[in-house]
């Protein structure tokens, strides 16, 4: 399932790409939020209104915003960048997430994460080689998006604590399509029926990945899906060869490599320090549960 929803998450970009050769990238956000929201509308009437209540509006806008421009920032990116270099640059995210937990919600981080945070730092600098060659626009907003998104990921962690997960996926494509409407409206144009091949492909790609994630995260600990997060490299290289004709250079592996060896690290080393310390069940009493 896991191998299934990163393909799909692959997939989706190839879509984001083809269809903004139809239309504007705004256009693409607005056609994903709000494409997304008729396909979670049956599922949610059979579920009823109170499985999308929200108890804390204030956290559902100020993520939808965050996410928006996380979402504007990557899609435009995908445009812009060889998907390889894109999704190699996304694997900062979880580095992103621990800097932000430390700051924003008081986690300690100790020597070692702070050693796997560099490294995954400069794994990006391998990528991008500032000063050797010119660090693209693409480049950059891939980075911004990474941040963004991992700045939302913070907030949903709030969310979980009082909110639905079906309010929290539903109330997010809801915000984020009129967000994305006003400003298409100023560029809008109709898309062709090739352009609504891809914009559904992208809408039910993007839909199925997060359902198997999800399904794949409920059966095993997040922890031991991490390291197949690398198969999404592969992928994003061979399916953009096929269909764009790109092929990444050495340093895009190098440093997607070293990133992703950086983010494991942490991730499983924030999974080791939340585990609770059970005492070990002395002779004749019973192990606690």
């Amino acid at each position: 399932m896991m191998l299934l929803a990163l393909f799909f998450f692959i997939t989706m970009g190839i879509c984001i790409r083809l269809s903004s050769a139809f239309v504007s990238v705004i256009e693409v956000v607005f056609f994903r939020n709000i494409l997304a929201v008729l396909i979670l509308a049956p599922v949610l009437i059979r579920q009823g209104a109170s499985s999308i209540a929200m108890k804390r509006p204030k956290l559902f806008f100020g993520r939808a915003m965050v996410n928006f421009i996380g979402m504007l920032c990557g899609f435009t990116a995908v445009t812009l960048i060889p998907l390889a270099e894109m999704t190699a640059l996304s694997f900062t995210g979880p580095i992103f997430v621990t800097i932000g937990a430390v700051l924003f919600l008081g986690e300690v981080i100790r020597v070692r994460r702070v050693m796997a945070i560099a490294v995954g730092f400069i794994g990006a600098l391998i990528i991008l080689r500032p000063g050797l060659v010119e660090v693209s626009l693409g480049a950059m907003l891939a980075l911004v998006s990474a941040l963004t998104i991992a700045a939302a990921s913070l907030v949903v962690k709030k969310m979980t604590e009082t909110e639905t997960n079906s309010a929290i996926v539903f109330w997010m494509v809801m915000m984020q399509a009129p967000l994305a409407l006003v400003p298409a409206l100023f560029v809008w144009e109709w898309p062709t029926l090739e352009a609504w091949v891809y914009l559904w492909g992208m809408a039910l790609s993007g839909t199925a990945a997060h359902v198997l994630f999800t399904r794949a995260v409920g059966l095993v600990e997040i922890t031991s899906l991490q390291p197949l997060e690398f198969a999404k490299l592969p992928f994003a290289v061979i399916l953009a060869w096929a269909v764009f004709g790109e092929w990444p250079d050495i340093w895009i592996w190098v440093g997607g490599s070293v990133i992703f060896a950086s983010t494991v690290y942490i991730t499983r080393r924030e999974a080791l320090a939340s585990k609770p310390i059970i005492p070990e069940a002395k002779a004749g009493v019973g192990t606690p549960l």
